[in-house]
């Protein structure tokens, strides 16, 4: 049977200006996400975007009260649901925004298990790329996602910038994580699930990404 439901993708922004170059970086990885998708398979791509900027005032009264008002419900219930996941959040002193991890917090910390996820940033200048690798990453694999091996940083001075003969530009990292999560997310539910090799395989059959780390996940 074909599956007729779309696929999601969800981008969490945890911006805090409008206009934000996090909710920048957010729709077009989003984008070409959503682009790559729909190039390989005849399923519809539904993108949403969840402003954490829009719900402070609900994750602070959940983390003193214990319950989430409906706007944050349905927002939670998008992360644990989607196919995807994108999360972007601009660097403070250093590491992902406060309000980006009491949004992350909320989230039971089995409810992203095996979920591809994008990891970005942006910050004033490339000298906090790190924070993708020390916080971002411990913090998803923590929650049992599978981030995806490129993540991006966006410093101020990238926009705009097309990369030269040694470095990538903005445009070419953003597609290349797009496509890599668009990858995962096919991996995972082309037929539901990622299949093992069988006895019929081979000794040489390849192991998907995904189940490698299913099998060496620890509970």
């Amino acid at each position: 049977m074909f599956a007729t439901t779309p696929l999601r993708i969800v981008a969490v922004s945890a911006g805090l200006s409008q206009p934000s170059s996090t909710r920048l970086l957010a729709d077009r990885l989003a984008a070409a996400a959503r682009e790559r998708l729909a190039a390989e398979q005849d399923r519809d791509v539904e993108v949403q975007v969840v402003e954490l900027r829009d719900l402070a005032v609900d994750i602070a009264n959940h983390l003193v009260s214990g319950f989430p008002s409906t706007k944050l419900r349905a927002a939670i219930d998008a992360v644990t649901e989607a196919d995807g996941l994108i999360a972007v959040t601009p660097v403070f002193t250093a590491s992902y925004s406060g309000l980006f991890k009491s949004f992350f917090d909320l989230i039971d910390n089995t409810a992203l298990t095996g979920k591809p996820v994008v990891i970005a940033a942006t910050g004033g200048t490339a000298r906090h790329s790190l924070v993708l690798e020390h916080a971002l990453r411990p913090l998803f694999s923590y929650l049992r996602a599978v981030t995806v091996p490129t993540s991006v940083y966006a410093a101020s001075e990238d926009w705009g910038s097309s990369g030269d003969e040694y470095t990538e530009g903005l445009p070419s990292r953003i597609r290349r994580a797009g496509g890599e999560l668009a990858s995962a997310v096919l991996g995972r539910t082309a037929s539901g699930a990622s299949r093992a090799p069988g006895l019929d395989d081979g000794e040489d059959a390849v192991v998907p990404f995904e189940q490698q780390l299913a099998d060496l996940r620890l509970d």
